[in-house]
């Protein structure tokens, strides 16, 4: 008899561990929130709770080559960076190409995930499901994979802020932010510059009366495209580079890197200067930063100190006046309201997870979590070699 699998959510995680169940014999059952496949990147014109979101222009910062599925390429004609909507294209080709909507459950949310009283012997999970009509009900799996994503709970630190209450203006987290439109010729705040936060910003300055990107401690900041005109990844990702970076000194290699980086603007210069070194954290990618603050659209600023009313102070001592609105890109915390609390976080709030998959107390290896982590490229490859050791470990091919 086949082991039958759950996997929740039909995003890119969830694909890839449907396609990797099937190929070590399993039987997956999938459940989809939501009425379409592509999780993430799937954009919507107004965000769902508990449900990632994204923007009308968001571009992949990896290259095509790079983030697709080793067992199916993207198409020639395809772009290097696709956007949202042409990966989300992509998805669908792969879940037609293996045949997976099949094993799919639309508008089925999962209520709760829960041990069987003989799971010291059997490993099977009891999970209750609700779907579109609101019909409960309970099903028994051999195994579980959950792959909801962890972009789902913003995190709007607004207590950080003394005098946010006073302030007139609309906050919102880069979550519920879709386009620039309602944005066109007023003065914003923009506050975090990760990824979102250069990307909105950007986006803003052409727009907008001013914009002004705040941020504690800066960044490194790189293009998507570097030597000969090549992708980023395709470059800099490879093995040769790799074991240069491992023979050389941390301290040396920073010092190169950020040589490098400087050489193509100056960091201090533009305002953008971090505290920390190349190597101790993600660099941001985006082409055009640097280019809005030279014409002036866009102005860095340091930390936000406090509000009063629509005046902002910032901790470099600055005052910018009549803001009409802030953006928080302050990163997200994720949750999985329907694992038991021992296995969604540590003691300490964190989830500590064996080699990032499994959750260590179990006393058997069948519940993973797949995509809990950031990679220094592409993430989809990365799952997808998640989901096929973690299937192989529930089918008994092979050990955790």
């Amino acid at each position: 008899m086949e082991l039958r699998v759950a996997v929740i959510g039909a995003g890119s995680s969830g694909l890839t561990s449907i396609k990797c169940c099937l190929d070590e014999g399993l039987e997956p059952v999938c459940f989809e929130s939501s009425d379409d496949i592509g999780g993430l990147w799937k954009f919507k014109e107004q965000p769902e709770a508990d449900r990632c979101s994204i923007y009308r222009s968001v571009i992949v910062n990896t290259s095509k080559e790079m983030m697709c599925y080793s067992d199916f390429p993207m198409p020639d004609h395809f772009p290097n960076y696709v956007n949202n909507s042409t990966l989300l294209q992509y998805i669908r080709l792969y879940a037609g190409h293996f045949n997976l909507l099949k094993h799919i459950h639309f508008q089925t949310t999962v209520r709760s995930v829960r041990q069987r009283p003989d799971f010291s012997n059997s490993g099977q999970w009891e999970v209750v499901t609700v779907d579109r009509d609101g019909r409960e009900e309970t099903h028994v799996f051999d195994g579980v994979l959950v792959c909801a994503g962890h972009y789902t709970q913003p995190i709007k630190p607004l207590s950080d802020f003394p005098g946010i209450d006073t302030f007139p203006g609309t906050i919102i987290h880069s979550w519920e932010y879709k386009d620039s439109d309602p944005y066109l010729g007023k003065r914003v705040v923009v506050v975090g510059i990760g990824n979102s936060g250069g990307d909105i910003a950007v986006e803003l300055s052409r727009v907008c009366e001013k914009t002004f990107l705040s941020t504690r401690k800066g960044a490194w900041v790189i293009g998507r495209v570097v030597d000969r005109g090549l992708p980023l990844d395709m470059v800099m990702m490879t093995r040769a580079r790799d074991l240069f970076y491992w023979l050389l000194p941390r301290a040396l290699l920073n010092l190169i890197l950020e040589r490098i980086l400087n050489q193509r603007y100056d960091h201090k210069l533009y305002g953008l200067q971090p505290v920390h070194r190349i190597l101790d954290q993600h660099i941001v990618i985006n082409d055009d930063l640097p280019g809005r603050i030279l014409l002036g659209d866009l102005a860095m600023k340091s930390n936000v100190q406090k509000f009063q009313g629509s005046t902002v102070f910032f901790d470099d001592g600055t005052v910018e006046e009549k803001i009409d609105a802030v953006i928080l890109c302050t990163g997200y915390d994720y949750k999985f309201p329907f694992l038991p609390t021992s296995l969604s976080s540590g003691s300490d709030g964190d989830l500590k997870l064996y080699r990032r998959i499994f959750p260590p107390s179990l006393e058997r290896p069948t519940l993973a979590i797949l995509g809990l982590f950031q990679t220094k490229g592409a993430i989809m490859p990365a799952v997808e070699l998640q989901a096929r050791w973690a299937s192989r470990v529930i089918a008994g091919n092979e050990q955790p």
